[in-house]
């Protein structure tokens, strides 16, 4: 089964991509989902979606993990390839390898089922929040929609309005997540932040992170400067303090 068609159009709409074998999922989450405005489009293995994500990209997709063809993994190992698309893990797995997989290889967000649809739907709005762009379910929530100011730092570029990253003029692809905990750590060069405040800075709705989640995502950023720069070593840990960014 490819992308089927919603009731409700995609003008105007933020548009998310459910990618679930499990076709009661499917229609209870895109149900829930469409009655809040958003449009959906729904995929039941990655297979089917790769290639429509990447094409016509959505505002954000939702996947499983375990499917038949395409896991939900593999899928997102090669959506990380060439797209930083916002991506929420939903799935049945709750074993802790691998939520640390899923968020090592780029997802910005993981739930279990059983699910609240309620915190589904907060962790889609935060996500979209952070990920910026003109979406109308959010416009009329109160938050800070001024572009933010472009950020150079040494060789490290960012311009917060285009979400765009530059090291050494090399493009450098990160997600949402990745790009509030970059610009967290460079807006004080050498100042340690602790796990607390870069959390607070990338997830400011009180989503529920640990750790870990923070440790994942600050290895995935340095692996990708990494691929553009092998001695890039900007972002220090500071063993039982936290992270500083150094720009010389």
């Amino acid at each position: 089964m490819g992308a089927e068609a919603m009731p409700q159009g995609e003008t105007n709409r933020t548009v998310i991509a459910l990618v679930d074998d499990d076709r009661n999922i499917l229609t209870t989450v895109s149900i829930a989902l469409q009655a809040e405005g958003f449009a959906t489009r729904v995929y039941s293995d990655g297979e089917a979606a790769l290639g429509a994500l990447l094409s016509n990209p959505p505002d954000l997709a939702i996947f499983d993990i375990k499917m038949p063809k395409m896991d939900g993994m593999e899928l997102l190992r090669r959506l990380r390839e060439q797209s930083p698309l916002p991506v929420i893990f939903l799935t049945s797995k709750d074993d802790e390898t691998d939520e640390q997989a899923g968020l090592e290889m780029g997802a910005d967000d993981y739930i279990a089922k059983p699910f609240s649809l309620r915190l589904l739907l907060a962790r889609i709005r935060a996500i979209l929040r952070r990920s910026g762009g003109d979406h109308p379910l959010l416009l009329s929530e109160q938050f800070d929609d001024k572009p933010g100011e472009l950020v150079e730092r040494g060789r490290l570029f960012m311009d917060p309005a285009r979400h765009h990253v530059t090291w050494d003029g090399q493009p450098v692809s990160l997600t949402v997540t990745e790009f509030l905990l970059l610009e967290a750590l460079a807006a004080r060069p050498g100042v340690i932040k602790s796990r607390n405040q870069l959390m607070d800075a990338a997830y400011p709705d009180d989503v529920f992170v640990d750790d870990r989640t923070v440790d994942s995502h600050i290895k995935r950023m340095r692996r990708k400067f990494r691929s553009v720069d092998d001695t890039f070593s900007a972002i220090e840990t500071l063993y039982g303090a936290g992270y500083s960014f150094n720009e010389g």
